[in-house]
C-alpha cells in the first residue's frame, strides 16, 4: 500500500499480547484513515451502550494517509472510543510530532483492548511492540512521563500519555503528546486510565512510502508556496498571534461567549486577546510537523502567583478560562492552561464548568461552604486553584471533575450548563452564529467546533462569506463542513488546511487540494464526488453508533438559554438561535428522518446497509 502502512496493532491489556493484521485495501478507501478507521473499528468492536470506563469499551488510535507525508498540516492523529463524559462517539485530534513518529513504525491504527490489572506503557520500536510496567510513572505530570520515558526508551522517541487526571478519570482527561498538544475533548483520558495504560512511546524506523513521489512533490510545492504567500493574510492570522488572534474576532460579532453564556461580549477582552499574549509572554512560534503556519505559542509568565512556562493558551482557553469566567488576568489563564496541560484536562470544559460553578454560586443554587472558598466573577486566582483541584479530584475540584452537566444537574439547575450531549462548547456563541449553533447540536461528539465549523463561513468568509444572523438555508452549508471535516481528521491534516485550499461548491465546500494529495500518495484514484461521499460515509457510520447507544433528535439540542433568551449585547442583541427550524432542514439535507435516524436508503448508497 501506499500512504498508508498496511497494519493494524491489537494490543490485549488483559493478556499483554500484541499482534498486528492487514488494513484491507477497500476499508482504507472506503474510510480514507484518521477518524474514518477510528469510526469503522468502532462499530466492529463495541456495544455502543457499553460502559465507557469498563473493559470493554476499546481505545483506539490512527493516523491518516496524509499524516507525516509532509503535507502542510499534515500531522494529525486521531483517538476514537466510547466517550465517559458523553455517552457518544469520541473523535479528539492532536498534532505536534508524535503522529508522524507514530505512523513511521509502520503502523496505521492500534487498538486497546480489555484492561491491564497495574500500569503500563506501549513501547514501540519500529514495528516490535511490547507493553511494559509503569508502576513507577503512575501519579506523574505529563511532563515528567515523558521526561522519564525518553531517559528509559529513546531520546528521540515521542511520547502520549495521561496525567494524574486521567489516573482518576476526570471525566474531561486528555492525552496529552508532545508535553503539550492534547488530544483533549470527551475523556479519551479517562478512558486510558480505566485501562490502567499510562503512555504510549513510539520510535519509527521506515518511511512513509508516496505512490507517486513527483506528483506529490510538484503539487506539495505549489501548496507550500501558497501557503507562505499568505501566511501574514489568512483570515485568521494565525501565525502572528496564533488562534489567540480570534479573540478581537469574536468580540467585535459579538459571540465571544462571557458569564457562562449569558451575552456575547466581555468588557475586558482587550486585555486577553491575541496581541497581548504576543506582547506580554510569547518566547517563539511552534509548529507541528512539516506545517508552515507554526500557530503554537511557547509562552513564559513571570507574574508573581502565576509563574510557568509551557506553550498556550489557544482560543478556546482563553474564551473558556476567560471571558466566560468574566476573568481578564491573562497570566491566570495561561497558568491554568498549563496546569491542565501538566495534569491532562481539557481546558474547554474546564473553563466551561468552573463558570457554570460560577453561576450558580451567584444564583445561591450552590453554598460557597461546599466550594470551600469564595468564588466570585472574575476571581483569577480561584481560576487556578479549581483548576489544580480538579485535576487532583481533591476537594470541591471532585466535582467538577464530572463536567458542567452533572454539576449544575447535582445542585437542581442542568439548564445552566453549556452542552450539547453533555458536552461544553467552543467559543462561538450560536444567537449571533447560526450555523454554529446547528453544528454544536448535531455534532457526533457533542459540543464542539472541530467536527464541522460554520464560523470559517459566518465570521470569516472562506470560502465564501453568509450571514451569520442568518438561520435560512444553513442545514445544507453545515452538512457540507462537516463531511468536509470527517474528510480533513481521516487523512491525517488539521482543520487550518481549509483556511486557504477550499473550492465553493453549490455553497457547500469541495476539497480539491485534498483530493490532489490523496491521490498523489495513495494512487487510490479517488473522484471528487467518491471523496465527498467518504466524508458523508464517515458521518453517517458514526450517527449508526449514536443510533444505536439510543441518541436521537432529542438530543440534538441547546441549551434553552440559546434559544429562546434573546442576546442582551452586542451585534446579536436580540436574537436567539433557531436550532429547531434548521433540524428540519437539516434532517432532510442527510436524508435522515424526522426524528435524525439515517434512513436504510442513505445506508445503502454508501454501503452501510
Amino acid at each position: 500500500m501506499n500512504g498508508w502502512m498496511g497494519k493494524i496493532l491489537r494490543v490485549d491489556l488483559t493478556s499483554g499480547a500484541c499482534s498486528a493484521h492487514p488494513l484491507e485495501p477497500s476499508v482504507a478507501k472506503d474510510y480514507i484513515g484518521g477518524r474514518g478507521l477510528g469510526i469503522y473499528l468502532l462499530n466492529q468492536e463495541v456495544d455502543p451502550n457499553c460502559d465507557a470506563l469498563s473493559a470493554e469499551n476499546p481505545l483506539i488510535m490512527a493516523t491518516g494517509p496524509l499524516t507525516g507525508t509532509g503535507a502542510p498540516t499534515g500531522s494529525r492523529y486521531m483517538v476514537m472510543t466510547k466517550s465517559p463524559l458523553t455517552g457518544a462517539i469520541t473523535c479528539s485530534n492532536a498534532g505536534g510530532m508524535f503522529p508522524t513518529e507514530f505512523k513511521r513504525t509502520g503502523i496505521d491504527a492500534v487498538i486497546f483492548t480489555g484492561r491491564s490489572e497495574r500500569p503500563v506503557y506501549l513501547w514501540l520500536d519500529g514495528e516490535t511492540a511490547e507493553l511494559r510496567p509503569a508502576d513507577h510513572l503512575w501519579g506523574k505530570t505529563t511532563h515528567e512521563t515523558t521526561d522519564a520515558l525518553l531517559t528509559e526508551t529513546d531520546a528521540k522517541a515521542r511520547v502520549a500519555c495521561i496525567g494524574p487526571a486521567g489516573e482518576k478519570q476526570v471525566l474531561f482527561a486528555a492525552i496529552m503528546n508532545d508535553k503539550h498538544r492534547a488530544s483533549g475533548r470527551s475523556g479519551v483520558g479517562a478512558v486510558m486510565g480505566s485501562k490502567n495504560l499510562k503512555a504510549i512511546v513510539v520510535k519509527g524506523k521506515g518511511r512513509i512510502p508516496l505512490a507517486d513521489p513527483d506528483r506529490f512533490k510538484d503539487f506539495n510545492k505549489k501548496i507550500l508556496d501558497t501557503f507562505k504567500e499568505a501566511i501574514r493574510e489568512t483570515p485568521l492570522g494565525l501565525t502572528v498571534n496564533g488562534t489567540a488572534g480570534v479573540v478581537m474576532a469574536t468580540q467585535n460579532f459579538g459571540v465571544l461567549p462571557t458569564k457562562n453564556w449569558q451575552q456575547g461580549t466581555f468588557s475586558g477582552w482587550e486585555k486577553i486577546h491575541g496581541e497581548e499574549l504576543t506582547r506580554r509572554f510569547l518566547k517563539k512560534n511552534s509548529a507541528c510537523y512539516g506545517c508552515p503556519i507554526a500557530c503554537g505559542r511557547k509562552t513564559k509568565v513571570d507574574v508573581p502567583g502565576f509563574e510557568g512556562e509551557g506553550e498556550g493558551p489557544e482560543y478556546e482557553t482563553i474564551y473558556a478560562m476567560g471571558a466566560n469566567c468574566m476573568v481578564d488576568n491573562l497570566a491566570a489563564i495561561t497558568k491554568a492552561n498549563y496546569i491542565c496541560n501538566e495534569l491532562g484536562m481539557d481546558t474547554i470544559t474546564m473553563g466551561a464548568t468552573i463558570a457554570c460553578a460560577m453561576e450558580l454560586v451567584e444564583r445561591g443554587y450552590l453554598p460557597e461552604e461546599q466550594v470551600g472558598r469564595s468564588l466570585k466573577w472574575g476571581d483569577a486566582v480561584a481560576l487556578v486553584e479549581l483548576t489544580r483541584l480538579t485535576g487532583l479530584r481533591e476537594g470541591f475540584g471532585d466535582l467538577l471533575a464530572e463536567g458542567s452537566y452533572r454539576l449544575a444537574s447535582r445542585f437542581g439547575h442542568p439548564e445552566l450548563a453549556p452542552v450539547s450531549k453533555k458536552q461544553e462548547f467552543p467559543g462561538y456563541e450560536p444567537r449571533g452564529s447560526q450555523a454554529m449553533g446547528l453544528a454544536y447540536a448535531t455534532s457526533p461528539i457533542g459540543g464542539s467546533h472541530m467536527r464541522g465549523d460554520p464560523a470559517y463561513f459566518e465570521l470569516f468568509g472562506v470560502p465564501e462569506p453568509m450571514d451569520p444572523h442568518q438561520w435560512e438555508g444553513k442545514a445544507k452549508v453545515t452538512k457540507a463542513y462537516q463531511d468536509l471535516s470527517a474528510i480533513i481528521d481521516s487523512a491525517g491534516l488539521c482543520i487550518f488546511f481549509s483556511v486557504r485550499h477550499l473550492a465553493a461548491k453549490d455553497l457547500g465546500v469541495a476539497p480539491v487540494g485534498i483530493l490532489e494529495y490523496l491521490n498523489a500518495a495513495t494512487g487510490a484514484d479517488y473522484t471528487l464526488e467518491e471523496l465527498m461521499q467518504a466524508g458523508e460515509r464517515i458521518i453517517n457510520a458514526e450517527r449508526l453508533f449514536l443510533t444505536k447507544a439510543g441518541f436521537s433528535r432529542k438530543d440534538d439540542s441547546l441549551p434553552d438559554r440559546l434559544t429562546q433568551t434573546p442576546a442582551p449585547t452586542g451585534p446579536a442583541k436580540g436574537l436567539v438561535c433557531h436550532l429547531n427550524e434548521m433540524l428540519d432542514e437539516y434532517y432532510k439535507v442527510q436524508g435522515w428522518t424526522e426524528d435524525g435516524i439515517p434512513t436504510r436508503e442513505v445506508l445503502a448508497r454508501l454501503g452501510l446497509a
